[in-house]
């Protein structure tokens, strides 16, 4: 199956909060930009922030062939039973379209955040015993251990805010079939200093949880390179920026390494609950 996955998802997609949106006065148009990207070329969108089952509805409804998937849904704010009939009820209705994107947060958003291996195990349990398939769940793996889990007990892993060093650590982890789908963050300006700045406004809240502090540090960078906003070093290994030539190579530098798609997060300044899309319009031509 994760040979078929990854023909479905296709090489690129769009991470995106906007697209997740509960208000009514936006459905339109989120279901108009979400079929945009399908005629762009787009295999997959994945819905950013704690997003559920339930934000993927009107867009999936919008669409055709472009997959939708939560990047991530926390386990912590959606009971496995719940999560368990919310993809039962897409499937049905839309089999095949619907990918669900599992992580455990942060400690800082939950009070229930207590030993998240085990408690992403159990949830797994749970979701076998309901009868989710582990070939359409996804698992937003960082450390060693929670990548040998999503090639044991998912499709794959959908990291976020990692460097092509760290997709080619977690192919080597997973081995040949599941399916690595790492985020990326680019910045479609070619002045350093303007791309930087930009990135480090995005960058800055990450720097205050553990969970992606812990993996820069694992993966190489110092304690130099997570303070005062970031080093260029760190900045450049997570964030694609200058002219478009430029931003190719990075993304196909996570190719080279081992991703089978690279899901494309647009950064510029603009509100979280912008539709940045005519600079969707340029990365597909980008990538075409």
């Amino acid at each position: 199956m994760s040979s078929a996955l990854k023909e479905t998802v296709g090489r690129y997609g769009i991470w995106s909060v906007a697209l997740r949106s509960e208000d009514p006065s936006r459905q339109s148009e989120l279901a108009e930009a979400t079929a945009e990207l399908e005629q762009l070329g787009y295999g997959a969108v994945w819905l950013g922030g704690s997003s559920a089952a339930r934000n993927a509805v009107p867009l999936i409804g919008a669409t055709t062939r472009i997959v939708i998937g939560t990047s991530i849904q926390s386990i912590w704010q959606y009971p496995a039973a719940e999560s368990a009939a919310s993809f039962a009820e897409l499937e049905r209705a839309h089999p095949g379209r619907f990918l669900l994107g599992l992580g455990v947060a942060h400690a800082r958003n939950t009070a229930e955040y207590r030993r998240p291996y085990s408690a992403m195990v159990t949830y797994l349990d749970a979701l076998d015993a309901a009868g989710v398939p582990a070939d359409r769940r996804l698992l937003a793996a960082l450390g060693p251990r929670t990548i040998e889990l999503a090639r044991d007990h998912a499709a794959g892993s959908i990291p976020y805010l990692v460097t092509p060093e760290h997709t080619a650590r977690s192919r080597e982890i997973l081995g040949e079939t599941p399916l690595l789908a790492p985020e990326l963050k680019v910045v479609l300006e070619t002045d350093p200093t303007r791309a930087r700045t930009l990135a480090r406004e995005a960058l800055a809240p990450y720097l205050a949880l553990p969970n992606y502090t812990g993996n820069f540090l694992r993966n190489g960078f110092t304690e130099d390179d997570i303070t005062d906003g970031g080093s260029d070093r760190l900045v450049d290994a997570v964030f694609a920026w200058g002219e478009e030539t430029r931003i190719r190579s990075r993304i196909e530098e996570f190719i080279d390494a081992g991703a089978d798609h690279v899901a494309l997060q647009v950064v510029d300044g603009a509100s979280r609950e912008s539709l940045p899309r005519e600079a969707w319009r340029t990365l597909a031509s980008l990538l075409a």
